[in-house]
């Protein structure tokens, strides 16, 4: 996604096709289990499942494009020598120009390597 990009629905303006983008959506959220550098992006198109504009279409294909230039870049596990946990977490709040909730995101470390 584009640095501050604010994705927001607005009355009136054209509609994409809605079948393709859920197809797209559907694909990108399963893969987001393994492709956590795409997973916040994810989670933000999917708000717009119902109703969906040309902006929310472009933000797939930028999402699909980022994901062709960067192959093999999942998650790597490593065997480490101890098993730290490791927690943390952001909040983000009321910034979601569509309904003024706020969003929340953690991850979570076990020996070095992401699990949550």
């Amino acid at each position: 996604m584009q640095v501050n990009q604010k994705l927001k629905i607005v009355e009136g303006t054209t509609l994409t096709d809605k079948e393709r983008y859920q197809r797209l959506v559907e694909k990108l959220i399963y893969l987001s289990h393994t492709r956590f550098d795409i997973a916040y992006a994810v989670g933000i198109i999917s708000l717009f499942m119902h109703k969906l504009q040309e902006d929310h279409m472009e933000a797939v294909m930028r999402i699909v494009r980022y994901l062709k230039g960067a192959p093999g870049s999942g998650i790597i596990f490593k065997r480490n020598d101890h098993l730290k946990v490791e927690a943390y977490t952001d909040t983000d709040w009321t910034d979601n120009p569509n309904d003024r909730r706020s969003t929340v995101g953690y991850f979570t470390l076990v020996g070095g390597n992401l699990v949550t």
